[in-house]
């Protein structure tokens, strides 16, 4: 049988909102995960001609590789951490695989786009970074970038709130605890400066949410960004992240009680070692939201810069100083409540795979996505989902 899409990572929350989503639009999936717990809900609901489901252990490439050349499609969404976008994207480029992920650090960024020789060579995309952000905010910038002749400073980022204040893990949580402890590195003067965790943050205030403090932290956009807008004259970028109180208060906690360590400590009564972060992850999984919650969520990008410049060697000197701030506004979305605001990072998965499928993208290689999504059709989808993009305060989708 012929699938439209295989769903690695597919029991993961977003694995979960990609597959649900694909399937209520009607198209077949084959799914595939080391575990099997949360999508044995949507595998009890669905058409078995629909979906199919078998494990797959993402760090054996050949292991991966030979599961992709036994199912019969030709595009893959990579759900799963993003410690195995790149094993993925070998597979991939060597079984002749269109392929989209979610994003990684800067450095497998990195790696993933070294690989756009072999995707070229077999005819075929891969865009790593493909959700909320990065994701709909490299697209938001592509769409303003156009409007700048000379851009000085990008800032780019997210902040979130719930109805209830009670902690609920947004989005990873191994993620979240390495953004919070690790130092963070951004571009500042054309070169890399790397700062103490949690040093710089802003705080500012968010058409959906009110006020917000927000941190500086490590992300791919910092690296892609410079990447593709550099010949704009970009010589600032830096990521904000955005945690409501309440959220916060957790996060410390955790991180001052060593939750966030990666290294094994002896647990003698068992004879066994385990990293506090292993031990924390699988019980953080079992908590559930309270009844009535439900979470909105605040992409930006404020990129400021020169229009009409009439004078290369003097950018600055000339043309007119502009600032745009783009947003896209995630409310509660009906039926989507135990998502909460993961909705943007699946759902723009989703619409980008079905852009190659459909022929919309037909850049060949290996991409970020400001580098060949095309604006105007993806803030369309992203409108039927009831994501409102906006360009200094107005709609704009």
């Amino acid at each position: 049988m012929k699938y439209d899409f295989i769903i690695l990572g597919a029991d993961g929350m977003q694995g979960n909102i990609v597959v649900r989503d694909l399937l209520e639009q009607g198209y077949t999936v084959f799914a595939a995960d080391l575990y099997k717990t949360r999508i044995k809900k949507i595998l009890q609901q669905a058409s078995p001609k629909k979906i199919r489901f078998l494990f797959i252990d993402l760090r054996n490439i050949d292991a991966i590789a030979a599961l992709l050349k036994k199912i019969k499609s030709d595009i893959v969404i990579n759900c799963a951490d993003m410690y195995w976008n790149l094993n993925v994207y070998k597979a991939c480029a060597t079984t002749r695989k269109h392929c989209v992920d979610l994003g990684s650090w800067v450095e497998l960024t990195q790696r993933q786009l070294t690989l756009h020789k072999q995707f070229k060579a077999i005819s075929r995309t891969a865009i790593t970074g493909c959700g909320s952000v990065p994701g709909i905010g490299n697209v938001m910038l592509r769409y303003a970038a156009k409007k700048f002749d000379h851009i000085t400073s990008i800032d780019v980022g997210f902040a979130w709130d719930s109805n209830i204040r009670k902690f609920v893990i947004p989005f990873s949580m191994k993620s979240i605890l390495e953004e919070f402890t690790y130092s963070p590195r951004f571009v500042k003067h054309g070169k890399w400066v790397k700062i103490k965790p949690l040093a710089i943050s802003i705080r500012r205030k968010f058409k959906l949410i009110g006020y917000q403090q927000s941190f500086l932290v490590y992300h791919p956009e910092l690296y892609t960004f410079y990447r593709y807008y550099k010949d704009k004259g970009v010589q600032n970028i830096r990521f904000f992240a955005g945690f409501p109180g309440h959220s916060l208060e957790k996060i410390y906690s955790l991180i001052d009680l060593g939750f966030h360590s990666d290294k094994p400590v002896a647990i003698k009564e068992f004879g066994v070692r385990v990293a506090p972060f292993d031990l924390l992850n699988p019980v953080l999984k079992r908590l559930g939201s309270p009844v009535g919650y439900t979470e909105s969520e605040n992409l930006w990008v404020e990129i400021k810069g020169i229009k009409n410049k009439k004078s290369p060697a003097s950018p600055s000197k000339a043309g007119r100083a502009k600032t745009i701030l783009m947003e896209c506004l995630v409310p509660p979305a009906k039926g989507w409540e135990e998502a909460g605001c993961n909705i943007d990072t699946g759902f723009p998965a989703v619409i980008i795979a079905k852009m190659i499928k459909d022929g919309i993208i037909q850049e060949r290689g290996s991409f970020a996505p400001e580098a060949v999504i095309p604006e105007k059709e993806f803030f369309e989808e992203l409108a039927k989902k009831k994501l409102c993009v906006y360009e200094n305060g107005r709609a704009i989708n």
